[in-house]
């Protein structure tokens, strides 16, 4: 949010890295992978594919929105996170995202309500369309980024990034100011990725998917199942998601019947891409920002349209930053970009958030999230430095652990390139609208 310098010091643990407009810091400190084992408890949910997840070779996993998450399959001595980007890449892979859990808003000021806690103009989401959207605080603080589902005119479904968005909705609409309910329901979804998808899922649930739009969504029965498909995904590759109703239920017959069909193409149960969504300039939510940052920090601007009609839970905010950065007076001490780095192949996920410097070795800024891109031939990452060294072709230098430093172990080179790093399949509202001259689909 706006600076206030006077508020809170520097980061105590890396002081020259500005983090002043925060009221809870970013750990910085640089603790690298710990030998612990995840606790398995009742106290987390487990998702209706867990069990499924860990027949097909699940090896860890991370927490995300309170659930277990499977986030390897292939081992590192079988060539790990890599060897499941090749088999996304070269063919299609099924990934247990449960974890996006589900909250339905349903009844007759749906859409109102809908429009209000969202950036984005609801009122332009027709029946059986998606979008990607962003939902902000009083401050302009993203408070998620979820696909938000349109399945009827009276009924939408947000599939939820991390963070627990159904209490923030609670509390809009309490004491009940619009006819909604306001539901978490029993749909998990999973995803299908890669280019060879289309195929797949055309025989699985019929031709019909290979007309699909980019978000469109279409109803279809796998077996006795009901499921809603969108044509989403977070690899930036071909894919579709498939949103299976009564999930507790139907659960192994689906999973079951989508590797029975996805076994003539070479089909992977894999973790989700991070690889392929950083080349492709997806961000993670957690990750790449949080409560405390703006969409204007992290390339998002294309979500607050200036021309909604209705009014939005931090609009005022949003658009004081935006008058802000059009008269040159930067609000924030830290903003979000790409940049190619050396060093040695990135190939798993950073344990911590690496530290950036300038050409005279200050830390300015961190690494939020790296990978290896085998197309590129180099490490990628996204990362926050201040708006001073965000032009592209900026150097910076940063400081990477073993094993991926270089042999002296010094800081490696950076420079601030173009995001997205890679093309995508379906390239985002932003990147089309930057194809056409301009900055802003609005």
């Amino acid at each position: 949010m706006p600076k206030d310098r006077t508020a809170r010091g520097p980061h105590p643990n890396h002081p020259t890295v500005d983090q002043s407009d925060r009221h809870v810091p970013v750990n910085l400190r640089q603790s690298g992978r710990t030998p612990v084992e995840m606790l398995i408890s009742t106290r987390v949910r487990k998702s209706p594919f867990w069990h499924l997840s860990v027949e097909a070779g699940a090896w860890r996993a991370t927490v995300y929105n309170r659930m277990y998450h499977p986030r390897g399959y292939v081992r590192p001595e079988e060539g790990g996170a890599m060897a499941e980007y090749r088999a996304l890449m070269n063919g299609v892979t099924l990934w247990d995202v449960a974890v996006e859990r589900q909250i339905r808003i349903r009844g007759p000021e749906a859409e109102a309500f809908v429009n209000f806690v969202i950036t984005r103009d609801a009122t332009r989401i027709e029946p059986m369309r998606g979008k990607y959207c962003i939902l902000c605080n009083e401050q302009g603080g993203i408070v998620n980024d979820p696909v938000l589902l349109r399945l009827a005119q009276d009924e939408f479904w947000f599939s939820l990034s991390d963070s627990d968005l159904k209490l923030w909705l609670d509390g809009v609409n309490t004491p009940r100011r619009w006819d909604v309910e306001i539901d978490e329901i029993d749909v998990c979804p999973l995803q299908i990725q890669g280019p060879r998808s289309v195929e797949m899922m055309a025989e699985l649930v019929g031709d019909d998917v290979r007309d699909m739009p980019y978000y469109g969504l279409m109803e279809a029965e796998i077996g006795v199942a009901s499921v809603v498909v969108s044509r989403t995904g977070f690899s930036g590759e071909e894919g579709f998601e498939v949103y299976l109703r009564d999930a507790s239920v139907h659960a192994d017959a689906v999973w079951h019947t989508i590797r029975g069909a996805g076994a003539p193409y070479g089909l992977q149960v894999s973790a989700p891409a991070h690889h392929r969504r950083i080349a492709a300039g997806i961000l993670s939510y957690g990750q790449d920002m949080d409560l405390e940052t703006s969409p204007f920090q992290v390339n998002l601007a294309y979500q607050v349209p200036r021309r909604k009609a209705a009014d939005y839970i931090g609009r005022d905010a949003l658009e004081d930053q935006r008058r802000q950065i059009e008269d040159g007076d930067y609000p924030f001490a830290l903003k979000l970009v790409g940049f190619t780095l050396g060093g040695k192949p990135i190939t798993d996920y950073a344990p911590d958030f690496w530290l950036i410097k300038d050409e005279d070795g200050t830390e300015i800024g961190y690494v939020t999230s790296p990978w290896y891109s085998p197309e590129l031939e180099t490490n990628i990452a996204l990362g926050y430095v201040p708006n001073a060294f965000t032009d592209i072709g900026t150097p910076l230098a940063v400081a990477l652990p073993e094993p991926y430093a270089g042999d002296s172990g010094a800081p490696v080179p950076a420079k601030v390139v173009e995001v997205p790093f890679l093309p995508s399949a379906h390239p985002s509202a932003r990147e089309q609208a930057r194809s056409k001259g301009r900055e802003s689909p609005d």
